[in-house]
């Protein structure tokens, strides 16, 4: 008898965005806060659910909506081996444990494997993966994963600078704390001139840092 093969399961399609259910929850969650009555019917609050439902739709957990593997597609063939880097990419998140934003920049680099795409289009992957819920951790992984799956890059790396709310506001209440994190993947995962080419240009390797928004091709 034969044994037939085991199909991997499919991936649950995500619902739509719903902006009249997501401001009712938010006129909900008002009301459970127990704020004075005089504050809960100030007109300062009468168009806050469709405005808070709004936010988050269109700006910070946009990113679901977008797939890094379309914004890489777009990509040029090219023989160079040469280091390419973005540095000082501004950015926003949301923490998965407390609903708080952080605020910070990206520095986004990866080795070539045969092909290249514009910087504008690191830009939108740093916003596609960030965009969403998720660890400052994670998303310095997710976008150096997502170089080398969706590009095919020898190597790639991610440095994520960022205040995170939820220890600047809360907890801890250090204000001026920032947070980091480093992913590297593929040959920049090795110390090699590459990988200290990139740390130089995101500030890290002992030198000021370009200013924010600077694009640059570096030889490896």
């Amino acid at each position: 008898m034969a044994v037939r093969p085991i199909r991997p399961a499919r991936r649950a399609a995500s619902p739509a965005p719903d902006a009249a259910a997501a401001a009712d929850a938010v006129d909900r969650f008002l009301d459970a806060l127990g704020l004075p009555p005089d504050v809960r019917a100030s007109q300062d609050l009468e168009g806050t659910p469709r405005r808070v439902a709004q936010a988050w739709l269109e700006d910070l957990v946009d990113g679901y909506r977008r797939s890094p593997a379309e914004i890489l597609a777009d990509a040029i063939p090219s023989p160079s081996r040469d280091l390419v880097a973005v540095t000082g990419i501004a950015f926003h998140s949301v923490c998965p444990h407390h609903l708080l934003p952080s605020r910070g920049v990206a520095h986004v680099a990866y080795l070539p494997g045969g092909k290249v795409v514009g910087f504008g289009q690191l830009v939108r992957l740093v916003d596609a993966l960030a965009h969403r819920l998720v660890l400052q951790e994670d998303l310095a992984r997710t976008i150096a994963d997502a170089l080398v799956a969706h590009l095919g890059a020898r190597g790639a790396a991610c440095l994520v600078d960022a205040e995170q709310l939820c220890m600047t506001v809360r907890g801890e209440k250090r204000g001026g704390a920032r947070a980091h994190a480093d992913a590297w993947a593929g040959a920049l995962a090795r110390d090699g001139a590459a990988r200290r080419r990139f740390l130089d240009l995101a500030g890290r390797g002992g030198r000021p840092a370009r200013k924010p928004g600077t694009a640059k091709r570096g030889r490896r």
